[in-house]
Order: structure tokens, then C-alpha cells, then sequence
């Protein structure tokens, strides 16, 4: 009994004990307590704050270029998110091990996005796909300024990859832009040239099924002149509707073995696809391009034609056309004939309307 009662008493002691060092220090404590939080929330400021200072709809552009250095990577976070939100990520990203090296590439960043998860996705590398499109195309440089106006590489990097990828796969530099089929395409920004001409002509490939193949193979030609035929037609007429019936008036004089005669090859050899009227002085000029001139197909495409183009080569109604000359009214559309007699009558009334607008 008397063992008990001692230990009650050491309890109450122990107790005040308590409560009178808690009494002392009880501001202690709430400052403490205050400043926890106060801290808490500075993190929750620094951190998880979202971004809202988008400039446009679609999201703003984050580039981290190769070889960048720390400093360099804080000034473009800078430049694209605004001093503060671009100094939080900066700091969460090296606190994260970012590297500039792994970091390198194309962020979208939209509002809502957090300091913190605008840094992960920055020290992990995952980049945003970026849109690389072209079309109306005409020439190797024209393509490898719209690629590059997308990606890291420049122009010259690019024809440098199609000069290492391409002789590989069966193109001759003539037949360089048969590899290629204009579209809307998803790349890294940071993607390596080579990768790229990988990709696009493998995109090129499996336009080529079977039985595309086999279509070709019917017409006695390879895919290279398939496209070499469609860049042709596209550059002959805009009229989508008319390009199949081109594309089997070429055809037709391909298998009788006659000069093709296209204008267009003739514009560009001549290197001026402004021309609107094609003189004698034009015909006369010496290029393997020049169809007035040389039998058969150019050594390769006039131009990046499209599948649609293609497909009007491969599905060409049949007819017995080998001329044809644009109709005088300018719309575009085109007059043929079965004979040289009917195509001169066509070409005269063209002919008189240019000289009546006075085109040269």
C-alpha cells in the first residue's frame, strides 16, 4: 500500500514538472511552431505554386540547346518563364541532379504547371514532341530549311545526314527527294540528323505496300519514277482532279517513246519556276532536265511530291492523250488532243490570249 502511494506521488511530480517547463516555454514553442509552418509554406510557395504567366495559347517553348552550360540554362528558364518561376526551376533543378547534357531539348510548358514539375520533366529529359511539316517543296535545300526551321540541326546538317543515309538505302543524289513524302511529322527538337532522314524515309517506305508496288511494277516503273512522274504533274497542274489524266498522257508518250516535252522540267532546269510563258531561248538550255531535249525521265524528281500525287500516277484512267496545253481561259484546267494538229489549234488560242494580256 505504502509502495503504491509513492508511486502516485512521483506520477503528480513528474507531472507538474511537466506542465511547469511547458509554462516556461510555451513562446518558445508557438514561435517555433510558426516558423514550421511559415517554412512549410515558403516550400509550398517555391514549389507548388503553378506558372501563369503563358504568353500563348498553345503553351510556351522552353529550349535547352546542346552544350548549354548552367548559366545558360538558368537564362533561358528565365527568358521563357519569367525571372521568378524560371529561378524556382532552376534551383529544384539542380537540387533534382540536372544536367544541361540530359536536359537538352524542347519543353512545352502550359499554365497550371508547377515549379517542381516543370524541373522533373527538365532533369529526367522528357521533351515535348515538336511538329515538323512541309509541302510544296521544289528543291533539297527548300526541305532542309522547313526541317530544320523545327529542329536543332541546321539546313547544312541535314543534307549532310541525306548525304550519309540516303546512298545506303539506293538514291542517287538526282533521286534524293523521291525519300521524302510531305506530311505533318512529331520529332524530338533534339533529334540527331541522321535519325531524322531515318525516320522520314521510313515513313516513305511504308507508303510503299504491296500493292502500290505491284502498280508501279505494272507501269514499268520504279518508285523513284513514280515520283519523278507525280513531282511532274504537280508542277503541271493545281487542279487535283486533272493530275491522273497528266499523269497517263506522260505515260502514254513514256511507253511510245517520246519526248515527255513537260514545261515544268523546263522551268526547272532554267532554275525560274515564275515563268509564264516558255520561249525557244528556254528549250534550247542543255540539262538532263530539260525534256524537250532528252528522252525519257529526268535523272529524279522536279520536286518532294506528295502521296496524293503518287497515287494519281499508280491510278491513272486510261486514254489515248499525248498532248496538252493550258486552255485559254486561265483556269487552270488544260485542253488535249490525241494529234499533233488538234494540240496546235489548242496551243494558237493560247498562245493569242498571252499576247493579248500582254504576258511575257
Amino acid at each position: 500500500m505504502q509502495k503504491s502511494n509513492t508511486s502516485n506521488r512521483k506520477k503528480v511530480k513528474a507531472k507538474k514538472q511537466v506542465e511547469s517547463w511547458l509554462g516556461r516555454h510555451s513562446l518558445g514553442l508557438m514561435i517555433a511552431a510558426i516558423a514550421v509552418v511559415v517554412a512549410m509554406g515558403g516550400v509550398f510557395a517555391f514549389a507548388f505554386i503553378p506558372y501563369t504567366d503563358q504568353k500563348s495559347p498553345d503553351g510556351d517553348w522552353l529550349y535547352i540547346p546542346e552544350g548549354a552550360s548552367g548559366a545558360a540554362v538558368k537564362d533561358s528558364l528565365k527568358s521563357s518563364l519569367g525571372s521568378s518561376m524560371g529561378t524556382r526551376v532552376y534551383v529544384l533543378w539542380r537540387m533534382m541532379g540536372g544536367e544541361p547534357s540530359r536536359s537538352n531539348g524542347a519543353y512545352r510548358v502550359n499554365d497550371g504547371l508547377t515549379a517542381l514539375s516543370i524541373s522533373r520533366r527538365l532533369a529526367t529529359g522528357r521533351q515535348t514532341p515538336v511538329k515538323v511539316a512541309f509541302n510544296g517543296t521544289r528543291t533539297m535545300g527548300q526541305l532542309a530549311e522547313r526541317v530544320a526551321l523545327h529542329l536543332e540541326c541546321t539546313p547544312e546538317q541535314f543534307l549532310s545526314a541525306c548525304e550519309d543515309v540516303l546512298p545506303d538505302s539506293g538514291f542517287s543524289r538526282q533521286k534524293f527527294p523521291a525519300a521524302f513524302i510531305p506530311d505533318s511529322y512529331e520529332f524530338y527538337w533534339s533529334a540527331s540528323p541522321r535519325n531524322v532522314v531515318r525516320r522520314l524515309l521510313d515513313y516513305r517506305n511504308r507508303f510503299w505496300t504491296p500493292e502500290r508496288v505491284e502498280k508501279a511494277r505494272a507501269l514499268g516503273l520504279s518508285k523513284a519514277d513514280v515520283a519523278t512522274v507525280a513531282s511532274i504533274i504537280e508542277e503541271e497542274t493545281a487542279k487535283r482532279d486533272e493530275r491522273g489524266k497528266v499523269a497517263r498522257l506522260y505515260l502514254n508518250r513514256i511507253h511510245r517513246g517520246m519526248k515527255l516535252q513537260a514545261d515544268p522540267t523546263v522551268k526547272y532546269a532554267v532554275g525560274d519556276f515564275s515563268l509564264r510563258r516558255i520561249t525557244g531561248e528556254h528549250l534550247k538550255v542543255a540539262s538532263p532536265y530539260n525534256t524537250y531535249r532528252v528522252n525519257g525521265l529526268p535523272p529524279g524528281p522536279i520536286r518532294v511530291a506528295t502521296a496524293e500525287a503518287m497515287d494519281a500516277v499508280l491510278n491513272a484512267p486510261k486514254h489515248d492523250y499525248i498532248y496538252m496545253c493550258a486552255k485559254e481561259d486561265f483556269s487552270g484546267y488544260h485542253n488535249f488532243a490525241t494529234d499533233y494538229a488538234t494540240h496546235q489549234a489548242n496551243a494558237r488560242r493560247y498562245q493569242a490570249e498571252l499576247n493579248r494580256k500582254n504576258i511575257r
